[in-house]
């Protein structure tokens, strides 16, 4: 798991947060893929929308990938 902020502010200014998972081979030596969450919080500089994000839970973030799991099923 990891976490992505924007490079560049949007029009209003704030940088969005989102969370990344990779995806590895059974065998554990290679990334196959990823999933990520939609923006999950926003802020006036990167750090400030990072924060809420590495404030989650085990369990937050558990969710969180259990939710992108199923959106992925749907489409």
């Amino acid at each position: 798991m990891g976490t992505f902020v924007d490079e560049t502010p949007d029009a209003e200014g704030r940088y969005g947060a989102a969370l990344l998972f990779v995806r590895w081979s059974d065998s554990g030596d290679r990334p196959v893929g990823h999933l990520e969450t939609e923006y999950l919080a926003s802020g006036a500089t990167p750090a400030e929308a990072l924060a809420p994000l590495l404030a989650l839970t085990l369990h937050e973030l558990k969710q969180h990938l259990d939710r992108c799991i199923g959106q992925q099923g749907r489409a």
